[in-house]
């Protein structure tokens, strides 16, 4: 059964590509034949280094996925700015992503796809980040959270609209800023609000 993993955060900057990288290596050690789509990269000067760093790692780990960059970076822009804004206000083909889900799925039985920024990054004018992951209708999403100050706040809106959407997801701790502080400045609200707490450097369960 094929299955689909999407990778969200509550901003940019918080480390999709990297969880990206680090679910990818934790699929092909259980033995799947693992896949990656980035729909859409901003930024784009030549080439899309994120999507070429990991189209580079999912070969080595999968040497099915014989695809090419266009293939998991259908949508490339060279503005570092929201989808919707990058594209000048130009409609993005949703299908034209949903399809390329299809064909990579030809090479792989499991595959990530990153997404770009946080939920409610605009795709088109009236459609959102959030709204994409409802309609592939992934296996699960994994929502990547800071721990720094001010980001309980941002981690529990990102996972109440998620909810709401009804997306199941899982929430993954990235301590890679102000790791010092974080036992004393979101640690104890996590630990008593969180049944379980997941890092990036932690095992899936």
């Amino acid at each position: 059964m094929k299955e689909i993993y999407f990778i969200t955060a509550t901003n940019t900057n918080v480390g999709k590509t990297k969880a990206s990288e680090i679910f990818l290596k934790r699929f092909a050690s259980l033995g799947k034949k693992v896949g990656y789509l980035k729909p859409i990269e901003t930024g784009v000067l030549t080439i899309p280094e994120d999507g070429s760093q990991l189209l580079e790692l999912t070969k080595s780990l999968n040497k099915e996925f014989n695809v090419t960059i266009n293939d998991v970076v259908p949508y490339q822009f060279s503005l570092s700015a929201a989808p919707f804004v990058a594209n000048n206000a130009k409609h993005i083909d949703i299908q034209l992503i949903k399809d390329k889900i299809t064909y990579l799925l030809n090479f792989c039985d499991l595959l990530i796809v990153e997404g770009a920024g946080g939920l409610m990054v605009p795709i088109n004018i009236d459609y959102f980040m959030i709204d994409l992951i409802k309609d592939i209708n992934p296996t699960k999403t994994f929502l990547i959270a800071p721990t720094h100050l001010g980001s309980i706040n941002d981690t529990l809106l990102s996972s109440h609209a998620l909810k709401s959407k009804d997306i199941e997801h899982q929430i993954y701790l990235n301590l890679y800023k102000d790791k010092e502080d974080f036992l004393t400045i979101t640690y104890p609200f996590y630990k008593a609000y969180f049944d379980t707490l997941l890092f990036l450097n932690e095992g899936i369960e």
